[in-house]
């Protein structure tokens, strides 16, 4: 089956990928995995801090990715699949890449300003040659209806 992996978090260049995508798997008939990074925390002197820091931040990154889960299924009736790492989003991606041969495309967000983001910029740049798999770079100034109309 044809899976478009996507990367969710925060910014709101994450929700018009995550949207490109999933409007691209209703159409072509596929699927989507969504992956969701929590950063890893700050080095704290007393592990029992640093321990719940992490896990206050993987709650929040799973309730977020919970809720985008639930708007895509009801607007596509596609259930994503949904992978949550800890630690760096271009070492996530890629080790999710090798661990996956039914990725069909990795579909990321720009930043309407300024920067693109360090994904894009990453895996657009020096590494782009080197991926299995197609990249794919969604504006994130693109409004809803032009999303649709795109996808």
């Amino acid at each position: 089956m044809r899976t478009y992996l996507t990367v969710v978090d925060d910014q709101p260049e994450a929700r018009v990928a995550l949207r490109f995508a999933a409007r691209r798997a209703a159409k072509t008939g596929g699927a989507i995995a969504i992956l969701a990074l929590v950063p890893q925390a700050e080095f704290v002197q007393w592990q029992g801090v640093q321990d719940a820091m992490e896990e206050e931040d993987r709650l929040r990154i799973e309730a977020m990715v919970h809720q985008a889960a639930g708007a895509l299924l009801e607007e596509t009736g596609i259930t994503p699949d949904i992978i949550v790492r800890q630690g760096g989003g271009v070492t996530a991606v890629r080790k999710l890449l090798e661990e996956r041969n039914d990725v069909a495309a990795l579909v990321l967000g720009a930043a309407a300003t300024g920067a693109p983001g360090p994904l894009v910029a990453h895996f657009a740049g020096s590494d782009a040659g080197k991926l299995p798999c197609p990249i794919m770079i969604v504006p994130g100034s693109l409004s809803d209806e032009a999303l649709d109309r795109l996808s």
